[in-house]
């Protein structure tokens, strides 16, 4: 079994990590498996080596500076995996076997992919060490794949290397139920999404990083494990599925209720409290909008009539609460793009076509990875239309 290993910073922190990384190599040799090992810098080498760069540099030179980490990381597990007798090879940027190309940051896939099939052919016979995080651009210049870059090494390779299972080692027990050092009982999550886990990546969770998961795949196998764990093929979590730039269009309509409020923003449980009254009669909220001194509720139109009494009764009981009102007739579109806030102009994107169509925009509702717009139930297809060219058009020019 072909298996990438991508060792995170905190489990190759110092010599005695570096050692029970080899451990978990050496133990998947001796198991009959391929393992292709991907490095991140020692701990917080990065960090360290981007604070004493206090003076002006060109980012060519930057890039060489802070690739250090992974280099020195690289060798660190090479020369205890050769200690022990195993062979193994060194890829970094500068080698003619280095597989990952980038042009302005971005990865060139078709050459990339092309690279790493010739890395297949000199698989066997010995343990790759890749270093993670660097990629070469065209003119052959080290550059960089941005925070959390090895594991968009990591995962670029398990697919392009058709790997039977992709391991990112980490210092977590995959993915938690909730923060350890805020919430108490936390466990283990076995399996999780990958729009769940890319959206909990771009909200501060810090597993995987949320652009390397662009790069996964439908049938690649990838888990998150501790690197404690002795055996790395049976723990973690298991993310599951891939990412695609969707655009999907509710098909019931919608109404907006608004219920307005001096400095409603600045009352303590509000939210809570509306919402929970909309609950015990089973009414779902498709999304919720806030400003200084409203609160707007989208919901199906036939809980429309149901769902303004209960919101008027909070207005008559709550003297902070001033009024109720419903728009109907309202249509949602939702844009699932995974980067919401690393695409510059992403919005405009959405914004300019419907401007173009004469459609106008009741609001605009984002999250980590989805923008839902809502519009005129009666102008949705020529809506979804509009936007799913512009999103095509700016898909082929990136």
């Amino acid at each position: 079994m072909r298996v990438v290993t991508k060792f995170g910073g905190t489990s190759l922190q110092d010599g005695r990590r570096v050692e029970r990384a080899a451990d978990s190599v050496q133990r998947l040799l001796e198991n009959g498996h391929q393992p292709i090992a991907v490095v991140s810098a020692m701990g917080d080498t990065t960090d360290q080596l981007l604070d004493e760069l206090t003076f002006q540099i060109r980012e060519q030179d930057k890039d060489e500076i802070v690739s250090m980490g992974e280099r020195t990381s690289a060798r660190m597990l090479k020369a205890s995996l050769e200690g022990r007798g195993i062979e193994t090879e060194v890829y970094e940027p500068g080698n003619n076997n280095w597989p990952i190309i980038t042009e302005d940051g971005d990865v060139l896939e078709e050459k990339t992919e092309s690279k790493v099939e010739k890395m297949k052919n000199s698989l066997d016979g010995n343990v790759p060490i890749v270093a993670g995080f660097l990629a070469e651009d065209l003119e052959g210049n080290t550059t960089t794949l941005g925070r959390g870059g090895s594991d968009t090494t990591a995962i670029l390779l398990g697919n392009y290397l058709d790997a039977d299972k992709t391991i990112i080692v980490t210092d977590v027990e995959g993915v938690l139920t909730g923060n350890p050092n805020i919430t108490e009982s936390t466990h283990n999550v076995g399996e999780i999404s990958v729009d769940e886990l890319r959206d909990l990546s771009f909200k501060g969770a810090e597993v995987v990083s949320p652009e390397s998961l662009a790069y996964k795949q439908e049938e690649m196998d990838v888990s998150v494990v501790h690197y404690q764990e002795g055996d790395l093929l049976k723990s973690g979590t298991s993310i599951e599925g891939e990412f695609n730039q969707i655009i999907k269009m509710e098909e019931k309509r919608l109404s907006c209720l608004t219920v307005a409020g001096r400095e409603i923003n600045k009352t303590p449980g509000v939210i809570g409290k509306l919402s929970s009254d909309l609950k015990t009669e089973k009414i779902n909220i498709q999304a919720i909008s806030t400003g200084v001194d409203c609160i707007s509720f989208f919901i199906h139109e036939e809980d429309a009539e149901k769902a303004g009494k209960l919101l008027h009764n909070n207005v008559v009981d709550d003297e902070k609460l001033s009024s109720v009102t419903v728009d109907e007739d309202i249509a949602a579109i939702r844009v699932i793009v995974g980067e919401v806030h690393d695409r510059p102009g992403l919005i405009q994107d959405i914004i300019d076509p419907l401007a173009e169509q004469n459609i106008n925009i009741h609001e605009i509702v984002s999250s980590a990875s989805t923008i839902t717009i809502f519009t005129s139930f009666n102008l949705r297809q020529q809506a979804l239309n509009a936007l799913q060219n512009s999103l095509s058009d700016r898909s082929g020019k990136d």
